[in-house]
């Protein structure tokens, strides 16, 4: 069975990181010690298969999985499915969503990448995947960002919960805040790391919700499309095993999960001609799998749906204002539409304009004054927002005032 090699592997690797300690002199130190996001990378640089998937829209895809979904990004929409909302543990995909709160804290300018965290008693006792920090060494948010993103180290992952919220439980309550604000539903997060713990689960809609938000943050893809790095002046070497990085056109990343409770999962997420998906595999029974069907449900993503970008030019670009101290208000449509269609699907777009009745004074600068429906054939799909390309004050005593002593000053 799988879960015997699984501890097999396991075990060997920790005799092998216990050799290696204690057999080297201490000034050999300055070698570079390989960190990885699991223990077992005997298979990191064994590339996918190459075969394309092309299955059709309402084929079934054979993926060895207990829980799978693919979402686009943008829209949330889920595009294939399977079991998809059973709550399992996430192992390290579980990093997801501490790294989406890291991400939401540098875009406040609460931290930085330059900020400078001194790693806990606390932190550096996590234990599993790990870059063996010390008690009271300093690194950088970047770096353990690094450290997160590409090696999954759990003592990285809980000093920048530290740094955030004070203390690993305050984080994790942060976490499951967040998660009942994105509306994942089936997710109780007991740790940041995605140790297994006791109620410690989510699924896979949940995982591929929080994925598509943290993709959201161009800022992510500068690690989690990394290779391979090193730490500490070169002494530690980070490689991800995320093989889709090296191995599979358009990944941008992203998280890669394996514990006994948790067997092998993977979030994954690619981006091909402005379509961006996430592939979540929950429960794996081997590493290939996970990667395979991965693949797979990108493979029909890509082969199956495209995204269509809409734009329309306004016949006119202003509109009556009433009690403004302008009779017109100029107007232009905000930003163009993308939409997800079936690549198969009959393209038969229209549009209709609406705009706001009686609009009246005052209207600010961006305001919405109207939309464009867009249809394909009798469904909408979307609509772009009509706003207002500038300010218009109200009409009120002190502007007509001034306009009579003005026009007497020119007589």
């Amino acid at each position: 069975m799988c879960f015997g090699v699984f501890y097999l592997k396991r075990f060997l690797c920790f005799l092998l990181s216990l050799v290696f300690v204690f057999s080297i002199p201490i000034s050999a130190a300055e070698k570079a010690v390989t960190v990885s996001s699991e223990c077992d990378i005997t298979d990191v640089n064994v590339p996918l298969s190459t075969e394309t998937v092309n299955a059709a829209i309402g084929q079934t895809l054979d993926i060895k999985a207990k829980s799978i979904i693919l979402m686009e990004a943008n829209s949330k929409e889920v595009l294939y499915e399977s079991n998809s909302d059973e709550m399992l543990p996430p192992a390290s995909i579980t990093k997801i969503m501490p790294l989406l709160l890291v991400m939401e804290a540098i875009d406040r300018g609460d931290i930085s990448l330059e900020t400078v965290v001194t790693a806990s008693e606390h932190a550096c006792s996590m234990g599993g995947s790990q870059i063996w920090l010390e008690p009271g060494e300093a690194m950088t948010v970047d770096e353990l960002l690094r450290a997160t993103v590409i090696a999954s180290a759990n003592d990285a992952c809980v000093a920048l919960g530290e740094l955030i919220s004070g203390s690993e439980e305050g984080f994790v309550a942060l976490m499951n805040q967040r998660a009942a604000e994105l509306g994942m539903n089936n997710t109780s997060f007991k740790n940041c790391t995605g140790l297994d713990s006791d109620g410690h689960l989510t699924s896979a809609r949940d995982v591929a919700i929080m994925s598509s938000e943290l993709i959201k943050h161009s800022l992510i893809k500068k690690y989690s499309t990394v290779w391979m790095d090193s730490l500490r002046d070169g002494k530690s070497e980070l490689v991800n095993t995320n093989k889709l990085v090296r191995f599979y056109n358009g990944t941008t990343g992203l998280k890669t999960g394996t514990t006994s409770s948790a067997k092998y999962c993977l979030s994954a997420t690619a981006m091909r001609d402005g379509l961006e998906l996430v592939a979540v595999v929950l429960a794996g029974e081997t590493s290939n799998d996970r990667f395979e069907g991965a693949k797979k449900l990108l493979d029909f993503g890509f082969a199956n749906f495209s995204i269509t970008t809409i734009d329309h030019e306004l016949d006119q670009n202003e509109i009556k204002i009433n009690k403004g101290v302008k009779k017109n208000l100029k107007i232009r449509v905000k930003d163009d539409l993308k939409i997800l269609l079936p690549k198969n699907a009959k393209n038969d777009i229209s549009k209709t304009v609406e705009f706001r009745e009686n609009l009246t004074a005052p209207i600010k600068k961006d305001d919405v004054v109207g939309t464009v429906n867009v249809y394909n054939g009798e469904e909408l799909i979307g609509n772009l927002e009509i706003v207002a390309s500038e300010d218009v004050k109200r009409v009120n005593f002190s502007v007509i005032l001034g306009w009579i002593l003005n026009g007497m000053f020119k007589l």
